[in-house]
């Protein structure tokens, strides 16, 4: 076949792309190309919390391919996007409880679509119109929700819950070292503490940093998953009396795994007051890691006695516990805030924001080491981002919701998911062989044990935490979950139960004060506003029907 003249090719490659100026042909076929893809992905959807049937291959088993020649059209290539939908958790089916994973609102989408299309890099208002102040209004609005100040706060948003750790960190180093950090490096050992409960990209953060995982302080945490104010103290007492050098403090705000909440207030003051009384010449830096627990904020001028949404009262009960546990998120000198998380928005909108915004020129490059950038506008972040390259997807959706749902719909949606996760609870509470690990915690996460049936699942439970000798009923008991999980699991791909998580450490048994073996759970987390009663009677139903299998499955328990 002769190869066509490049110019002909081009004409055709132009149709591949939405038209730069009205075209009502080439528009409609974007629509209607964009119409079709919803079409297809709608006719995977079934009853279970998963979109298609097929049987999902493992990464490496997928055969390589040469890179091809010749291109495809772009029908072709939708229907492979739709195929790589195939096996996708569907995060707003009531049957899904897996992950903090939400489904996504309809405004929040189209500010994805809208980005995807125009391409805009915030780094630079030149660069992305109109798109930047997005990002602008964002900040400003989460600071009047938290207690910052608007006019005086700052903030960006970044790659990840990650990202806005990382953003922290560097922050404290950089004020720790008087803004050399960036120019000299480090060039001592600094600490950075966070809890044992703590995400693990705290683990990410000392590494990439160059701090190092062995100046990583992790402080243990008590039963209620939340850092230990005496260990605390104990600890930044002898780091102080010996001249250590203490960056930052990591409380967080609602873990992943239990929604352990740090008390930020606590911590605070213990840090202003051995600050004073060592005499140090600085102060740790607080960057609460908020990126699950921020959304309560909502709740905190919510009129509880007279509950005009009408929660029900063990939902009431919660959400002020929480509230009273978290304080007043304003005391930390940064956060980190995850909307693609509790906000209802797509992957990454994570936002970084400071009490400070002059703290961000501690992070700061001068514009003659970027020759080609910021020689006018008037909103210059790419000067202390990390990124050179930021989409406004992340911003606009963030804001897209806030405008959306306002305080009363955000209190809509976190006391739904809420008020799920208690009646669970209160199910789950009422068999003898289950025990809820994380009754002190009250997000929409709950994690359970499920026990032999002659099992009282408390008194095996605290055995587990503190009773070496009982150790290989641990991991007996850590097997017997494992079955029930996976068991549960392949119902609910079948369309026949409600798809949970798995944890393979909730926490570790403490033996005489040393660490034990880990203790797993199977993890119901509630994200979607679909998820009713039913689907809570389900968990129920399908945890009790599958116990005994488990049981068979397992073998015999050991010897009391």
């Amino acid at each position: 076949m002769e190869a066509k003249n490049y110019r002909d090719l081009l004409e055709q490659l132009k149709t591949y792309f939405p038209f730069p100026v009205s075209n009502p042909i080439m528009d409609a076929y974007f629509i209607h190309t964009t119409s079709h893809f919803l079409d297809y992905v709608d006719a995977l959807k079934s009853a279970a919390p998963i979109l298609g049937r097929r049987e999902r291959k493992k990464s490496r088993d997928i055969p390589g391919v040469g890179f091809p020649e010749a291109g495809s059209s772009v029908e072709e290539i939708t229907e492979l996007i739709v195929d790589y939908c195939q096996d996708m958790i569907v995060w707003a089916h009531p049957n899904a409880q897996v992950n903090v994973t939400p489904p996504i609102s309809i405004p929040a989408i189209i500010s994805a679509i809208a980005s995807a299309i125009y391409n805009p890099n915030i780094i630079w208002d030149a660069y992305s119109g109109r798109f930047t102040q997005a990002e602008i209004q964002a900040v400003a609005l989460v600071s009047d929700l938290i207690g910052y100040e608007p006019k005086t706060s700052g903030g960006l948003f970044t790659f990840g819950g990650t990202g806005t750790i990382l953003y922290g960190c560097k922050l404290g180093i950089e004020k720790l070292l008087g803004g050399r950090g960036m120019r000299d490096g480090i060039r001592e050992d600094i600490k950075i503490v966070a809890s044992e409960t703590a995400h693990y990209s705290k683990l990410n953060a000392v590494a990439w940093l160059g701090v190092g995982t062995r100046n990583l302080v992790t402080i243990p945490c008590g039963r209620d998953n939340a850092m230990s104010l005496p260990h605390l103290e104990d600890y930044l007492r002898r780091a102080f009396r010996q001249g250590e050098k203490v960056a930052v403090i990591m409380p967080t705000i609602g873990t992943t795994d239990a929604f352990g909440i740090d008390d930020l207030p606590a911590i605070v003051r213990l840090c202003d007051s051995l600050v004073d009384e060592f005499g140090l010449d600085y102060k740790p830096h607080i960057h609460a890691d908020a990126v699950i627990g921020w959304a309560w904020s909502v709740f905190c001028d919510y009129d509880f006695q007279n509950n005009p949404l009408g929660f029900h009262p063990r939902t009431l009960g919660s959400l002020l516990d929480s509230l009273k546990r978290m304080g007043d998120l304003s005391l930390a000198d940064s956060l980190g805030m995850d909307f693609h998380k509790t906000g209802y928005a797509p992957y990454i909108s994570s936002l970084f924001l400071t009490r400070d915004r002059k703290d961000l020129s501690l992070l700061s490059r001068t514009t003659e080491q970027m020759p080609y950038l910021y020689q006018f506008g008037d909103y210059h972040p790419g000067v202390y981002t990390l990124e050179t390259s930021r989409s406004a997807a992340g911003a606009l959706g963030a804001l897209a919701n806030i405008r959306l749902f306002g305080k009363q719909g955000y209190r809509t949606l976190i006391g739904h998911v809420v008020e799920m996760a208690e009646m669970l609870r209160e199910r789950l509470e009422q068999h003898r062989s289950i025990k809820v690990l994380n009754d002190t915690n009250h997000g929409p996460v709950t994690l359970f044990r499920i026990y032999p049936e002659d099992l009282d699942a408390g008194q095996a439970f605290e055995r587990e935490l503190n009773d070496p000798a009982y150790s290989d009923r641990l991991k007996f008991h850590n097997a017997y979950d494992r079955c029930m999980f996976d068991l549960v699991q392949h119902r609910s791909m079948r369309g026949e139960g409600v798809l949970l998580s798995w944890t393979d450490a909730y926490r570790r048994a403490a033996y005489n004060g040393e660490s034990g073996p880990p203790i797993s759970a199977l993890k119901s987390f509630i994200m979607s506003p679909w998820t009713d009663l039913a689907a809570i009677d389900r968990v129920e139903e399908q945890v009790l029907q599958t116990q005994a299998e488990a049981a068979h499955k397992c073998g015999v328990p050991p010897s009391r």
